[in-house]
C-alpha cells in the first residue's frame, strides 16, 4: 500500500478529489430535488402527487448504471456532449433523490396532521405551514435515514469510473492495470473510501444525539 501511495499518490489524490467533488454536487441537488418530490407527494393536489410517484418510482428502479450511461451515450448522441463527469454527477443525483424523496416523505408523514391543521387554522399558507412548522420536524425525524443515504451517495459515486468520470475508483483501476498489483491498489481505494464515509457516519450521529 505504502509503495502505491509513493508511485501514485497524485493520481489518487485527483481522483480523491474528484469523488469529493461529485458527492458534495450530488449530495446538495438530491437533497433539493428529494425535498421537492416528498413535498409535492403529501400536498392536496392529485396531479401534482402522481408527478412525483412517476418520478420517484422511475428513477427509484432503474439501475444507477443504467440512469449514467443514458446521459453519457444517449444525451450526446441526440442533444449536447457532456463529460463522463458530468453524466455520472447528473445520474448519481437523480437516483439518490429517489430515495431521499420517499425518507423525507415518511418524516413529513410522522408529523402529527394536527399541526399542519392548527397552522393552516391560524392563517398560514400551506407553503408556510411545511416550512415553519412540518419540515423542521420532518428533518428531526429523518437524520438517521438520511445519513445512511448519504453514505450510499457517497460510494454509488463509483459509478463515475464505468464513464471514465476520474473518480478514485476510475483512477484505481487504472493504477492497478499499471502497476499489476490490485490487491494493494484497492486496498488503498478503500482506505481512502473510508476517510470519506467514516466521519460523515459519526457526525451524523452525533447530529442525531444533538437534535434528540
Amino acid at each position: 500500500m505504502i509503495e502505491i501511495f509513493q508511485n501514485y499518490g497524485s493520481d489518487l489524490l485527483y481522483g480523491f478529489g474528484q469523488t469529493i467533488l461529485c458527492s458534495v454536487i450530488a449530495l446538495f441537488f438530491a437533497l433539493i430535488l428529494g425535498s421537492i418530490f416528498a413535498i409535492l407527494e403529501v400536498m392536496p393536489n392529485k396531479l401534482l402527487q402522481k408527478i412525483s410517484k412517476i418520478y420517484i418510482e422511475i428513477f427509484r428502479n432503474i439501475p444507477l448504471l443504467v440512469i449514467t450511461m443514458i446521459f453519457y451515450v444517449v444525451v450526446p448522441m441526440y442533444f449536447v456532449k457532456i463529460s463522463g463527469f458530468v453524466a455520472g454527477t447528473i445520474g448519481l443525483t437523480l437516483y439518490s433523490s429517489a430515495f431521499i424523496a420517499e425518507t423525507v416523505r415518511a418524516g413529513i408523514l410522522s408529523v402529527d396532521k394536527g399541526q399542519m391543521e392548527g397552522a393552516l387554522s391560524n392563517g398560514l399558507t400551506f407553503k408556510q405551514s411545511m416550512r415553519y412548522i412540518v419540515l423542521p420536524q420532518a428533518f428531526k425525524y429523518v437524520i438517521p435515514p438520511l445519513g445512511n443515504q448519504f453514505v450510499n451517495l457517497i460510494k454509488n459515486s463509483s459509478i463515475l469510473a464505468f464513464v471514465a468520470g476520474f473518480d478514485l475508483m476510475y483512477e484505481g483501476n487504472v493504477i492497478a492495470a499499471d502497476s499489476l498489483k490490485s490487491i494493494s491498489t484497492y486496498m488503498c481505494i478503500g482506505v481512502l473510501y473510508l476517510i470519506i464515509t467514516l466521519p460523515l457516519s459519526y457526525y451524523m450521529q452525533h447530529l442525531e444525539r444533538k437534535l434528540s
